[in-house]
């Protein structure tokens, strides 16, 4: 393969393993604000002992966030320099805001917010917690706006192969940022709303922590059965944007390789890219045409389009679209059904809580599909209509490429398991191993821990 396939890959791999930690931090951050707001009004102190539980996970995630994020930068220069040379005047000044406004502002509060308990006053803690929270909203609100820039351009001249800004207003509100960024903020907090839900669901199997494991499922059913179906609407939204501005992604995510009117909406199919077609094909009649243009008449852009050297790979689209919309329905469910249970009687039954432990990554691999839906959607422009990925690299040898890739897979994937190993065991020891010795429960009035079962894998041979 040559050295346009192992950059994108090498980039694909590196930006797909650092998503997922500040996917994970969003909503563990709103998650530490609400409960640090019950504590204040309460002062039910079993809210401050979650919350120190749960920022340790975060602590863990951030750093793991940071140093797989840094990396991203330097690929630009080292395996895209053209795109560098290129854009560098419109996403220099937005990464840079990113840094100057989200990372200091984290950076001034999180020392506080892990640290400053019984060191500054509760109101003062609880001012950090929202800062750290409103730092991981402005730091997607800019990388959401420079890769959505890339989507949709708009607000800059391309004069001699170089992006010149006119409007930075056009830039940062560009026609897809809005949707895109709504949509990445739900993902984040429905992702984190599942794995919280999980490790609950884990407690509530064990019977350990009852009043955590229930205070927490009813939390986060209640609110994923509100956010999981607004953000089916917003996809939906954001689907018919696309379908304005990028009809190649639309029709590569609908397998549709003809303009036509009645187009079914496909629920599944083996797309042929070389033959331009469609195997197996299973779907609803004049689907896809009321959903995109409301009627069942509507005609539909295809793929036809544009010629095969513009076309995406759709098989990669069409399969990663349908594993995010499988996920997401599956979420919704689980949110509404969670709920019907919890009011039906007080503990859901065993069956579903085991359902929702194996649930705890749905929202993180759909968050990955949604992601390569979007950038694999817009290829080959690596900003849409004026630059094509194959004039954005640099020109490298690919066995350099090759060989730093694996090096990359080598060390993430170290990384991973060392993150998942310290996880595991921060989940294990729980909210109890934080109280006071003092208020540790005594086994032999209590009784000992239920034993210990594996965590996201098979809970018990039954």
């Amino acid at each position: 393969m040559d050295v346009l396939i192992w950059s994108r890959l090498q980039f694909a791999f590196t930006v797909s393993f650092h998503i997922l930690f500040p996917a994970l931090n969003i909503g563990l951050a709103v998650l530490l604000a609400w409960l640090e707001w019950r504590l204040l009004r309460s002062d039910d102190q079993s809210y401050r002992l979650a919350y120190r539980f749960w920022s340790r996970i975060f602590a863990l995630t951030f750093g793991m966030g940071v140093v797989s994020g840094l990396v991203l930068s330097y690929e630009f220069g080292t395996n895209f320099a053209a795109f560098s040379a290129a854009t560098g005047n419109v996403i220099g000044p937005l990464m840079s805001y990113e840094v100057l406004t989200a990372f200091f502002l984290e950076a001034s509060f999180l020392g506080i917010m892990l640290f400053g308990w019984d060191r500054v006053s509760p109101r003062l803690h609880f001012f950090s917690t929202l800062m750290v929270a409103i730092g991981t909203l402005i730091s997607a609100f800019w990388i959401l706006s420079a890769n959505s820039w890339m989507h949709t351009p708009a607000g800059a001249e391309f004069i001699d192969g170089v992006f010149y800004p006119k409007d930075w207003w056009a830039i940062i509100f560009n026609p897809s940022f809005p949707y895109r960024y709504v949509h990445m903020v739900l993902a984040s907090v429905l992702s984190t709303l599942f794995f919280v839900a999980a490790i609950a669901a884990w407690y509530q199997r064990q019977q350990r922590e009852p009043i955590f494991a229930r205070r927490h499922l009813q939390a986060v059913l209640l609110a994923a059965a509100v956010l999981a179906p607004l953000q089916v609407f917003v996809g939906d939204l954001h689907g018919l944007n696309a379908e304005q501005h990028q009809p190649m992604k639309v029709a590569a995510m609908e397998g549709r390789w003809e303009t036509t009117g009645h187009a079914p909406l496909l629920l599944f199919a083996w797309p042929d890219q070389k033959q331009a077609t469609n195997h197996f094909e299973v779907g609803i009649p004049s689907g896809a045409s009321l959903i995109l243009k409301h009627s069942a008449e509507g005609v539909v852009q295809g793929l036809d389009q544009v010629s095969p050297a513009d076309r995406p790979n759709v098989p990669v689209v069409f399969f990663s679209f349908r594993v995010m919309v499988g996920l997401g329905s599956a979420m919704v469910l689980a949110a509404w059904l969670g709920l019907w249970f919890m009011r039906k009687q007080r503990t859901p039954p065993d069956w579903f809580l085991r359902a929702l432990v194996w649930m705890g990554p749905a929202g993180f691999i759909a968050t990955l599909a949604g992601w390569w839906v979007a950038e694999v959607g817009r290829q080959p422009w690596v900003v849409t209509g004026f630059m094509r990925t194959s004039d954005a690299i640099s020109i490298l040898p690919a066995q350099q490429v090759m060989v730093s890739l694996m090096a990359f897979v080598l060390l993430y994937g170290s990384l991973f398991v060392a993150y998942l190993i310290y996880l595991r065991k921060l989940v294990r020891l729980g909210p109890e191993s934080l109280r006071p010795l003092a208020q540790q429960p005594d086994p032999s009035t209590h009784g000992s821990p239920a034993p210990a079962r594996p965590l996201f894998g098979a809970m018990r041979s039954e």
